[in-house]
């Protein structure tokens, strides 16, 4: 049975930070040969997604291909560990760890709902002790495949797993906080829904 009071469930890239946060991972991540050779090889990827002609979850697809393929997991959660300390630390926004801070005083099931990485994710949300679910990296033989295990958490998919992780009957409001069109299936589900911090009907 849910003990918490309301449910409070928050986008993470520039929601509760001041931008995007997948590029600047893979910078921190990936090392510099093959973020260069990956680089040239996205460049024309890179081209038909600011023409609007490819979507964000392919180019984040091809991006943790050539990133992360055969990287060990050990070695990507611990530059995960220290990206969640050295950088997210630095572009939060106040008002979203006010809100935060809000939720959890009164009783609320704080949970973060990202198309970002676990490698990351994890770090931060254990550290401000919220719940998590995001978008997760395949591991195989203790290396990352350069695959997602399962879908991206985005769009309906952000939805879709929180309806299966929580029974959405038992709390009497639930909150949404989101700022991209791939939030806006996360904000259904909400009875108070908050896009770019306005509250919206």
């Amino acid at each position: 049975m849910e003990c918490a009071l309301n449910l409070a469930l928050f986008d993470f890239d520039g929601t509760i930070t001041t931008s995007e946060m997948f590029r600047p991972f893979l910078e921190f991540a990936v090392p510099p040969k093959r973020r260069i050779l990956g680089g040239l090889l996205l460049a024309p990827i890179v081209a038909g997604y600011k023409l609007r002609m490819v979507p964000p979850n392919f180019i984040r697809a091809c991006s943790v291909r050539l990133g992360l393929s055969g990287i060990s997991a050990s070695h990507a959660h611990e530059r995960g560990r220290r990206f969640a300390q050295e950088v997210l630390a630095c572009v939060l926004r106040d008002e979203a760890l006010e809100r935060i801070r809000w939720h959890k005083d009164q009783g609320d099931r704080v949970v973060v709902v990202s198309g970002g990485l676990d490698v990351y994710l994890s770090h931060w949300c254990r550290y401000h002790e919220l719940e998590l679910i995001c978008s997760k990296l395949e591991i195989k033989g203790g290396r990352l495949t350069g695959r997602y295990d399962g879908l991206q958490c985005v769009s309906a998919e952000k939805s879709r797993r929180v309806m299966a992780t929580y029974d959405l009957g038992t709390y009497p409001v639930i909150y949404a906080y989101g700022d991209t069109q791939e939030d806006l299936d996360l904000l259904r589900i909400a009875h108070r829904r908050y896009y770019r911090w306005q509250e919206v009907t």
